[in-house]
């Protein structure tokens, strides 16, 4: 009797994740847009369209509307499931939420065109899962229910088989396993995929990276033991830091009983914008374009590489990358080993660098690391650093709940402090995720202004497209501003556009000026950000250890408490300003 067909099913990533993992995050709608039509002709399972980091860096650094984003490729893609990446009770933020606004978010996520929603929680506690969930059911949409892949003395088959069963029991409509960092092994790969299956009558869909270079000795594994959906990115925005080709999976299924059914000549066109597209975005390019082994001990997710590597370039601390690196999995071993997913990713990199950048372990915590310390986060899956934990309590308690327990509804105040800003129930919710970025959104809206990033106009849609209008036909030196620094650019003939190391001028963000204490003791800033929120006011009392200012530094809230007790006697920052490690913030007296 013939075996039947079972033809692998493929979601595309190069709207989301692709382009997060390797161009930071910063492709725009309007470079989307042309190729909508074609990528709707493929037939794929579903395009991963938003979620991730993309609802942060379309408000944070593109000026657009996220919201807008998702309406927008809806109405030129509209027959391919659209999917995006959730963070549990994390929505598309960096900290819990409210129950009602994450009903609300996947509510009016569903409103904008969403119809698969992946869900995971970073730490993998499945009751910062649960709303998510049952909203998503309630809204009559696709459920996956995700495993955070990892590696670690307390991470076992047996624990994501008994997590499997779980969201089998929650209402997943497929388990997805999600490896973001690259860091299953071909035998490691069918052995999960394969008991899952004994354990679980749902759809198994895979997603993982390519940045150790095994990922497709590890699809083929998967594929072997009976994976019912892989993700991958288009050729042209894929390996690295980033996912297997489309187009090999599609290649090398063809004839076979798992044979996709998808066009290569589409996906060779597609392949082709893209490749024009990604010249626009060099200056984000991350220096991962190869293979490393090492990932498997550092366990840096690829969407985190290119990420961090900004992050330390706007800190002028590039040249600390590898320390970072080695630091990593010492922090995470402390925390308790935590798969690194974002936020929890964000949050131990964050901290890494903190160590790397202050010269002492620990010296400076930052206030989400002492709150995923606390079990802020969710419970954390294996034993904390005693050390460490003292440093966290010593300002705060542990917990041991479903972190959104103790969580009053958060909707009522943000419609408040809503009033006069906002336009939309949208614009309320993402002031309720990124308050401060999405203010400043809304005022560079209200001016018209559009981001500063260097990006080109989009290329033409054909089959060969045509050069980005940027790209310049012989030699050339250019000007473009990244996060407001200007460098200078130089284009040679048949070339994309290459940074000088050199800025082209000398201009620097502000930062706070160095200033006389007159006698009273100065606080500086112990690391390079920008002045999140001024806690205190001249003249206030303030007691050694009170928070007086946070500092954002990589996305992360550092508290700078006092280091004497006293009277505030002069404050040398406002809120928004960029500061160097060392400069003064206050003065007390």
């Amino acid at each position: 009797m013939a075996t039947q067909k079972h033809p692998l099913k493929i979601t595309e990533l190069v709207l989301r994740d692709a382009h997060q993992s390797l161009l930071a995050t910063r492709m725009r709608t309007e470079d989307m847009l042309p190729i909508g039509e074609k990528l709707d002709q493929v037939g794929f399972f579903s395009l991963e369209t938003w979620g991730g980091a993309t609802f942060d860096s379309c408000l944070r650094f593109l000026n657009e509307d996220p919201w807008e984003r998702a309406r927008k490729l809806k109405k030129v893609i509209p027959n391919t499931p659209f999917q995006m990446l959730l963070r549990g009770q994390n929505c598309v933020g960096y900290r819990h939420y409210a129950d009602d606004i994450v009903e609300r978010f996947v509510k009016k996520s569903v409103d904008v065109g969403i119809d698969i929603f992946r869900i995971f929680d970073a730490l993998n506690d499945l009751r910062n899962v649960e709303t998510a969930i049952k909203t998503v059911k309630q809204c009559g949409k696709i459920v996956e229910g995700c495993i955070s892949y990892t590696v670690s003395p307390v991470h076992d088959i047996n624990l994501y088989i008994k997590m499997a069963k779980q969201l089998v029991d929650m209402g997943s409509d497929i388990i997805c396993i999600k490896d973001m960092a690259g860091l299953l092994t071909p035998d490691a790969t069918g052995t999960l995929i394969r008991e899952i299956k004994k354990n679980v009558d749902l759809p198994i869909h895979l997603h993982t990276h390519a940045t150790t270079g095994l990922v497709g000795m590890n699809l083929e594994r998967a594929i072997e033991s009976g994976v019912d959906i892989v993700d991958t990115a288009i050729s042209s925005l894929s390996m690295g830091a980033g996912h297997y080709p489309t187009e090999c999976v599609v290649a090398a299924q063809k004839g076979t009983l798992k044979d996709t059914g998808l066009d290569l000549g589409l996906l060779e066109e597609i392949a082709d914008y893209f490749r024009e597209v990604r010249k626009s975005y060099s200056a984000f390019e991350s220096d991962f374009k190869g293979v490393d082994i090492n990932i498997l001990k550092s366990q840096i997710p690829g969407g985190m590489i290119s990420n961090m590597e900004n992050q330390l370039r706007d800190q002028d601390a590039l040249d600390n990358l590898s320390e970072v690196l080695e630091e990593v999995p010492r922090v995470r071993k402390d925390m308790g080993y935590p798969p690194l997913v974002t936020p929890t990713s964000q949050i131990v990199g964050s901290q890494a660098t903190l160590n790397v950048l202050t010269g002492e372990r620990y010296k400076i915590i930052s206030k989400e690391t002492r709150e995923c310390v606390l079990g802020k986060y969710g419970k954390l899956p294996g034993p904390l650093d005693p050390d460490l934990l003292a440093k966290a309590q010593e300002n705060d308690t542990a917990i041991d709940c479903r972190p959104a327990d103790l969580l009053e509804p958060e909707w009522d105040k943000v419609v408040k402090e809503c009033k006069g800003k906002c336009k939309s129930e949208e614009d309320m919710l993402s002031y309720a995720l990124f308050p401060k970025v999405a203010l400043e959104f809304f005022a560079n809206r209200a001016k018209g202004i559009t981001s500063t990033e260097p990006a080109a106009a989009p290329p033409a849609t054909s089959a060969a497209p045509t050069a980005p209008a940027t790209q310049a036909t012989g030699d050339g030196t250019y000007t473009v501003t990244v996060n407001g620094q200007p460098f200078s650019v130089q284009v040679s003939v048949g070339g994309a556009a290459q940074p000088v190391a050199a800025p082209a001028t000398t201009a620097q963000p502000q930062t706070a000026p160095q200033v006389s204490t007159g006698g009273g003791t100065s606080v500086a800033s112990p690391l390079p950000g920008s002045v999140f929120s001024i806690k205190v006011a001249v003249g206030d009392q303030v007691n050694e250890g009170d928070v007086v200012i946070i500092l954002e530094s990589m996305k992360m809230e550092t508290e700078v408490r006092a280091s004497t007790g006293g009277s505030i006697k002069s404050i040398q920052v406002q809120e928004g300003q960029n500061v160097k490690t060392g400069d003064t913030l206050l003065v007390i007296g």
